[in-house]
């Protein structure tokens, strides 16, 4: 069991921020199998405090999916600290996070994300004074640096430490390295050694082997899971079972893997109506079948689907052409 301030965490696996992937329904997906903490997707603080309904959407929170931090981005103290306030006040979550490490094109012009990694006083003056207005605790989500040229990762996880924050993420990227190469576990133990507040560990984890190498080799206090678990909510169960001494389970058959898929695609509908839920699905079911033999041809049908009952009808044929 860890602990954020008041808020109880009972095991050391966390699910990452995705735009696009961890909203609602794929974070009830996942705490179905017990996840210690689940993040929201990223969620712009312009949007929050101008009131637009897409951005108020991204911050509905159903009763299971606690706890939960919400994330927020933006590029000026006063400006997040405003959006931190609106989500302390009206919104159910239990940790309120900042990302500073997103390397997007869009997020880096409003010097939001991982521009901030070049101005460590800016992030001290961002988290004091997000920390100061609101009840919530509050953590921080950073890269190692900007470049391989510029490790700054220990300077802003004392800066994060010093103004507040309550837990710190670190992903063992730079901002210049986007999604490419493997992420540098060097960087995230240097992080941990420098702070005292608990330090959650992100980058490449999609085996139980890769979740034990992180914690051996850094230290951390948790592990953070992204991509690993787009389409494999299974992995998420097994390091649960793992972190908690449990027997892991088998793998998902692949009725279990379509089951899952059409499971995500209820909810999906239930948070975002039919046509908005179908037009996602279609990014998001390819993951569900990766690694299946002979899938071109679902891929391709899949395009084309606008209801239910057809992407529903896609994954029935799939099934039973498995079954033949």
């Amino acid at each position: 069991m860890l602990r954020i301030k008041s808020i109880e965490i009972k095991n050391p696996i966390v699910l990452a921020p995705l735009a696009g992937y961890t909203n609602s329904s794929f974070r009830r997906i996942v705490k179905d199998f017990g996840v210690g903490l689940v993040y929201s997707e990223m969620i712009s603080a312009h949007g929050i405090l101008y009131d637009n309904k897409k951005t108020l959407d991204l911050m509905k929170v159903t009763p299971g999916e606690h706890p939960i931090a919400m994330q927020i981005f933006g590029g000026e103290p006063e400006l997040l600290a405003k959006a931190a306030e609106y989500v302390d006040k009206e919104i159910d979550a239990d940790i309120i996070d900042i990302n500073m490490g997103c390397p997007v094109r869009k997020v880096l012009k409003a010097e939001a994300g991982s521009k901030l990694l070049t101005d460590p006083d800016k992030i001290y003056r961002i988290v004091s004074e997000v920390v100061r207005r609101v009840e919530k605790p509050v953590s921080v989500k950073i890269r190692a640096g900007w470049d391989h040229a510029s490790i700054n990762v220990v300077e802003v996880a004392r800066a994060i430490e010093k103004a507040g924050a309550s837990l710190l993420c670190v992903h063992g990227r730079t901002k210049s390295d986007l999604y490419r190469g493997k992420a540098n576990l060097d960087y995230i133990r240097m992080a941990k050694e420098a702070v005292e507040i608990p330090v959650i560990g992100n980058g490449d984890i999609r085996s139980i082997e890769d979740a034990e190498r992180m914690f051996k080799l850094t230290g951390v206090d948790m592990v953070m899971i992204g991509r690993g678990a787009l389409g494999n909510p299974w992995l998420m169960r097994d390091l649960v079972c793992w972190a908690e001494g449990k027997e892991i389970p088998a793998p998902p058959t692949v009725k279990e893997r379509l089951d899952m898929c059409r499971r995500h695609l209820s909810l999906l509908i239930e948070e975002k109506g039919e046509a908005t839920a179908v037009l996602e699905m279609r990014s998001i079911a390819p993951w569900y079948v990766k690694g299946l033999p002979s899938i071109r041809d679902f891929k391709h049908k899949l395009t084309g689907a606008k209801t239910k009952a057809e992407l529903e009808g896609l994954l029935n044929e799939l099934e039973e052409s498995r079954s033949e």
